[in-house]
């Protein structure tokens, strides 16, 4: 009983485990993998306003997440306050991940924090992060070092004004330095620094650049001298957060500039697809350096009973064709035959044809193989690809969303083939925040908006037909979409020949007039 007390005991006092990991500078992509390994972990999350909300996706669903960034100079938490907050959940025996922007200890409170818990004998780790003073700059095109032009980087705070006695800043050692000079969260400092690098003897022609959200899809530099910069900064409106880098490495940018000569560099691309099937076209945007806005406009659930669907499944050994249509109709096709007690053994002897190649690509994944998959991904090509093909009495299984085109079952049936069409899923409408979407459209903040449905180009139209479309580009994954599009007065200007994401990705990047 004695041991079953003790061990009682030790449990009320195991501690947990603080982790302060760097977030990176922005890009969620920059994360590091043992970053998101301890996310993944971890009981709670305290995190800052610099982190990519996309971060904490890595989070476990009972995480606790707790905001404790600052907004307009002013903590929501205090770092006295976040110092007893991460002993509080500690000593409760949670794992606990302190998720700050950039690197924990480069110009952070990092070790502020490090040493409160070591005071209190708390267990940590430390995980670096890359840091904003190095990433920034690599995504504005300028390196920080270049043989024969820098081989000296200092890396300085711009939160002290420069003016106080007694600065823990040599500024007369860096106005005489030649090397690279990074600056972080100096950007409303930057007058008082120019003037005192310029008082003591810092040349007025030095390169500088100043940019703001560095790494992320809203980058934005301005580039001058030590005379001008003040007057760019203005002009151009630039506010936190800013990495400011002054040398001759700035010149460089001219021809290292490759984040910000992305062909959707800066544009806002509203997707209006499912929210399962969104994240992949996101990223192929970003890829072109787009910043996607993901805003459903659908969803796919299963159909409310089963019984057609089943009794097609259960007689599939009388049909010599299944014809897929959609990746959807893959996925709830074989998800029922697998509820069913069934495997892919079902479709032995059967031809499989699909519309498009991931369609096709989604029924290989599966281990069937696919007899014909025709050149256009739209139902009237996969008609054509029967023209040789003998269809007079075949059986011919379609499986399909609820409401669908029926041209192609009415076109295989005068063929000669009996065409059973089942319904293995449907697609309804997905509410968003319509009124933030409304007030965005006003404001001309998006400029493109992707249709890859007649649904999303219904739905959209349903909720959002009194805004002007004005210089709004819309792109359409193939002329099916577009003629729903066109059909309801909604001018189209980019339409994919190749029906798939990457191709109306492609499509838009080759395209559209960032100058429009």
């Amino acid at each position: 009983m004695g041991v079953g007390k003790d061990m009682l005991e030790m449990n009320k006092k195991k501690l947990g485990k603080v982790y302060l990991v760097g977030g990176g500078p922005g890009d969620p992509q920059l994360i590091t993998v043992k970053a998101v390994n301890c996310i993944r972990k971890a009981d709670v999350v305290i995190y800052d306003c610099l982190i990519d909300k996309e971060l904490l996706d890595y989070s476990k669903v009972d995480a606790e997440l707790i905001f404790a960034g600052k907004h307009n100079k002013l903590h929501v938490i205090s770092q006295n306050e976040i110092n007893k907050l991460i002993l509080k959940k500690s000593k409760e025996g949670k794992n606990v991940v302190r998720l700050k922007g950039g690197d924990p200890y480069l110009l952070a409170r990092g070790s502020e924090e490090a040493l409160y818990l070591a005071k209190y004998k708390i267990p940590f780790e430390v995980i670096p992060g890359v840091s904003s003073a190095m990433a920034v700059p690599n995504y504005a095109g300028i390196p920080l070092t270049q043989r024969g032009i820098s081989s000296l980087v200092t890396i300085i705070t711009g939160h002290e004004d420069p003016s106080k006695k007694n600065s823990a800043i040599n500024w007369k050692a860096l106005a005489q330095q030649k090397g690279t000079l990074v600056i972080l969260m100096g950007v409303e400092n930057l007058s008082l620094i120019i003037d005192k690098l310029i008082s003591y003897g810092k040349e007025k022609n030095t390169p500088i650049a100043v940019i703001r959200w560095g790494t992320t899809s809203e980058q934005k530099t301005v580039v001058g001298t030590l005379q001008n910069i003040i007057d760019k900064v203005k002009e151009e409106k630039i506010k936190p957060p800013c990495v400011i880098v002054m040398g001759k490495v700035v010149n460089l940018r001219k021809k290292l500039n490759w984040k910000e000569e992305k062909p959707l560099f800066g544009k806002r691309i509203l997707v209006t697809r499912s929210r399962e099937q969104a994240s992949k076209f996101s990223e192929l945007l970003k890829n072109y350096g787009a910043t996607p806005m993901e805003y459903p406009l659908i969803k796919m659930i299963p159909v409310e009973g089963y019984e057609d669907l089943d009794s097609k499944i259960n007689n599939l050994s009388k049909y010599d064709w299944v014809i897929f249509t959609s990746v959807c109709g893959v996925k709830y096709f074989l998800r029922r035959l697998l509820n069913l007690g069934k495997d892919i053994r079902e479709l032995k002897g059967i031809k499989i044809a699909a519309i498009g190649l991931k369609t096709a690509q989604e029924i290989v994944r599966y281990g069937i193989l696919v007899d014909l998959v025709p050149e256009k991904f739209v139902e009237e090509a996969i008609i054509s690809c029967f023209k040789d093909i003998d269809l007079k009495n075949k059986n011919i299984l379609l499986p399909r969303a609820k409401k669908a085109r029926r041209i192609l079952a009415e076109e295989l049936q005068k063929r000669g083939a009996f065409v059973d069409e089942v319904a293995c899923y449907e697609t309804v409408k997905e509410n968003g925040n319509k009124d933030e979407l409304k007030r965005m459209l006003k404001k001309k903040e998006i400029d493109i908006i992707t249709f890859t449905s007649s649904s999303t180009v219904k739905n959209f139209f349903r909720d959002f037909k009194e805004c002007n479309q004005g210089s709004l580009k819309v792109a359409c994954i193939g002329p099916i979409t577009a003629k729903t599009a066109q059909d309801l007065k909604i001018r189209v200007d980019m339409i994919s020949p190749v029906h798939t994401i990457e191709g109306l990705a492609e499509e838009i990047a080759n395209n559209y007039d960032r100058n429009n």
